[in-house]
């Protein structure tokens, strides 16, 4: 879909997810091939009406150029002609087409005959039978958008809900930011964590989420500030973040790696940290989207890359300046020093709905400038500002990788972001109302 056509959904939501009677549109919307029956389906089971107007509008968004006009004359035929109006008032120059020529697409989906009539009697003589490869007729009717398929043998993406994601706020929001750590921890304090932390609190204030910041916090006061989020009443909402930005280290794991630690050099696993958000620790965000952004070492490695062609790369921006969330020891390699621990929570069941984005690769250090702040989170905020509207969460952080790839710490090392996706649907943050 256009950027346009889907900007006007995302203003207009309110009123057709207030009025819209999705019920009425099912057949045409089929029929037109704007929506699979598949995706049908899903949408009549995700709830009440109001939810199954939220959910085909978002939906809609993900379909091809042809779908919003589409969508319009399909409330013209079922007698919504005020919500086709709204729509129409903000984009004129749709072009509507009548019913009645839609139907033409359908033959395209017969397949072919393999061989005519007068090739029969041959095809008995054939040592070799041929089958016709007509297995493709049994798939639902694509969606009018031919440049938004996937290559053939690939999942089609049309076949993927979308998260509701249009309550407002749109959900909590705890960043937890250490800085000052304790002379016993031996670690380092973290110039230039303020910066990620400013940053991230009015990216997620943008994007209409309840922002809470804590500062050096030990070990218990951020199990304890997990705890009360896990406790609060989520159903209200339809996402929750948690955003940790500390020094980290690589622990021993049976699904989420390495650990945070707190200002008094004790740690939290990971795994730990997203428990107490799943969906048997806190069942008001059973089936939503729980997301844990962690800027932080993952262990002592430093990353010296490999050489590739000069297309391949872009001006790195690391400078001298540059520091590590890693482990600091009498030596000057960052070496770790901390054993490992076994997961005490080993038999709880697979987390569903969680994402985790991880500043750095599994065993290798993080780099943050003093005078900017940390490569991942700078990125990660000019991202979000500039694709959050049109690009899903999991393509954006993508987008994050590739950039943090780019960039090398004093001329020499590098990092690589990536992350532990459990999602089940695509995430689309709502419109952001300033930057």
């Amino acid at each position: 879909m256009e950027d346009r056509y889907r900007k006007i959904l995302q203003r207009n939501r309110t009123n057709l997810v207030r009025d819209l009677d999705p019920s009425k549109l099912y057949d045409g919307l089929l029929e037109k091939g704007v929506f699979t029956q598949d995706m049908i389906d899903e949408i009549k089971s995700s709830g009440t009406r109001r939810e199954q107007a939220s959910q085909l509008v978002r939906d809609l968004e993900t379909r091809g150029r042809r779908a919003f006009p589409l969508f319009v004359e399909c409330l013209q035929e079922t007698g919504q002609q005020g919500l086709a109006e709204l729509l129409q008032n903000e984009a004129p120059a749709v072009q509507l087409q009548p019913a009645t020529p839609t139907q033409v697409v359908r033959p395209v989906l017969h397949p072919l005959p393999v061989s005519s009539p007068m090739d029969v009697d041959k095809r008995k003589k054939d040592e070799v039978p041929v089958y016709p490869k007509q297995i493709h007729s049994t798939t639902p009717t694509p969606s009018p958008e031919r440049e938004y398929m996937r290559p053939q043998g690939r999942t089609r993406r049309d076949s993927i809900q979308t998260y509701k994601m249009d309550c407002s706020p749109c959900g909590h929001c705890l960043i937890i930011n250490n800085v000052e750590f304790a002379p016993q921890s031996e670690l380092s304090n973290r110039k230039g964590s303020n910066i990620d932390c400013d940053k991230l609190e009015r990216r997620f204030k943008a994007l209409n989420f309840i922002v809470e910041v804590k500062t050096n916090l030990k070990q218990k006061q951020i199990k304890h500030e997990l705890s009360a989020l896990s406790k609060k009443d989520h159903s209200q909402y339809d996402c929750c973040v948690v955003i940790m930005l500390s020094h980290g280290t690589e622990v021993s794991h049976n699904r989420f790696p390495g650990a945070v630690f707190g200002v008094d050099g004790q740690y939290v696993q990971v795994q730990h940290i997203t428990n107490y958000l799943n969906g048997q620790h806190c069942p008001s965000l059973q089936g939503k989207p729980k997301l844990f952004f962690i800027q932080a070492c993952g262990g002592d490695e430093k990353d010296h890359g490999f050489e590739v062609s000069p297309d391949e790369v872009e001006p790195s921006i690391g400078g001298a300046d540059d520091q590590t969330d890693a482990i600091p020891t009498s030596s000057s390699s960052d070496s770790l020093s901390t054993s490992d621990e076994l997961d005490a929570r080993a038999s709880l069941p697979t987390p569903s709905d969680i994402l985790v984005s991880y500043s750095t690769f599994p065993g290798y250090v993080s780099w943050r400038d003093t005078q900017s702040g940390s490569w991942y989170v700078e990125i990660l905020d000019r991202i979000l500002e500039e694709n959050a509207v049109t690009h899903d969460l999991v393509t954006m952080l993508m987008m994050v990788n590739n950039e943090v790839s780019q960039n090398s710490a004093k001329g020499l090392y590098k990092q690589m972001p990536g992350s532990f996706n459990f999602l089940r649907k695509l995430l689309y943050f709502q419109s952001q109302s300033s930057s």
